[in-house]
């Protein structure tokens, strides 16, 4: 008999919950995603302004009229990112290849203001009714804003929520294009236009950088992506080394479905249990030392905005480059040619 602690936690979470003890940190997230559409607290108008100003700042990087639109009904995509990329270091930079992607391509996309990220943190409290509210808004959006599919960005529960649970909890889509009924993810959509050669590469441009991976769990062992078993391991890897010429994995045992948890995961990111954030990232940091140590890496990709805030800080506190750490469109960015 195989038990699955992952459902048992979550189950556990739901009862805690039902009786109003729920985890404070996850529970005020979903406050927040009820009152402005996203987990932290940016409303409609700031959203439009920060947008604004990441278009002044890819201007100013490659003279290029790169936009961000957002709530634009008919385009083809509903771009849904996690709020992280919209004001946090290292994340906007994967916000950046984001665009740079979709404008190179000549796919037309959107954001939406009412739902401006997936991150679902009714999952994280076991509650089956705030998931399914959560999600259902992306879905909401996508037929208010008549597209034909919707891509999630690099984040990792955000992914396993809509990914595992959208068709059961919201579903059918059948408003979306039936090439695309499910949802797509963001590394998926990159890789493919790569390899049609829609979007070029220099990969030259990422050579002062020695790349690793780290796998999401909720990606790497509670979900997939594309089309075939194992995918969630070989699209990601896949991309990296057609972004980069130096990428180097980690050892057997700590990577893939055997991926080490970043320490943050499941509504521990918060500085309240800091010193357990501190001993969690432990197994991570010690299989990154090494191919620190023998192979150079001095890059730190992963597609999880959690997983990304959690290294971000914790980098520093064992000896590493707090700029080690990004999101693989953060490499796409530097290495597409536009």
């Amino acid at each position: 008999m195989v038990l699955d602690t992952a459902e048992i936690t979550m189950a556990a979470r739901e009862i805690m919950n039902s009786i109003g003890v729920g985890e404070k940190y996850a529970t005020n997230t979903i406050t927040q995603v009820y009152r402005t559409g996203n987990n932290i607290g940016i409303d409609a108008n700031a959203l439009k302004n920060t947008i604004a100003e990441f278009e002044e700042d890819l201007k100013d990087e490659t003279g290029k009229d790169i936009k961000i639109p957002i709530d634009e009904e008919g385009a083809e995509v509903l771009l849904v990112p996690p709020s992280a990329d919209f004001f946090a270091i290292p994340h906007i930079e994967s916000m950046f290849g984001y665009a740079k992607v979709f404008y190179k391509a000549g796919i037309s996309y959107t954001l939406s203001s009412y739902a401006s990220e997936a991150a679902n943190f009714g999952m994280f409290i076991g509650s089956y009714t705030n998931t399914k509210e959560i999600n259902k808004r992306i879905w909401e959006e996508a037929k208010r804003l008549k597209v034909k599919r919707v891509i999630i960005g690099e984040c990792g529960h955000a992914w396993r929520a809509a990914y595992n649970y959208s068709n059961t909890m919201n579903g059918p889509f059948d408003f979306l294009d039936p090439k695309y009924p499910q949802p797509s993810h963001i590394c998926d959509f990159t890789l493919g236009l790569i390899r049609d050669v829609v979007i070029k590469i220099d990969k030259s441009a990422n050579d002062d950088k020695v790349v690793t991976y780290h796998d999401p769990c909720n990606v790497a062992r509670a979900s997939r992506k594309g089309s075939q078993p194992g995918d969630q391991f070989s699209i990601p890897r896949d991309l990296i080394k057609s972004v980069c010429n130096n990428f180097v994995d980690m050892q057997e045992g700590a990577i893939k479905a055997k991926t080490f948890c970043c320490g943050a995961g499941a509504g521990l990111l918060t500085d309240e249990i800091m010193q357990t954030r501190i001993n969690g990232v432990i197994p991570r940091m010690q299989a990154f030392k090494e191919v620190v140590d023998k192979n150079n890496v001095n890059f730190f990709a992963t597609i999880c905005a959690i997983c990304k805030t959690q290294f971000y800080a914790m980098f520093p506190l064992y000896g590493f480059e707090r700029d080690w750490v990004g999101g693989i469109h953060q490499l796409v960015s530097a290495a597409i040619v536009l």
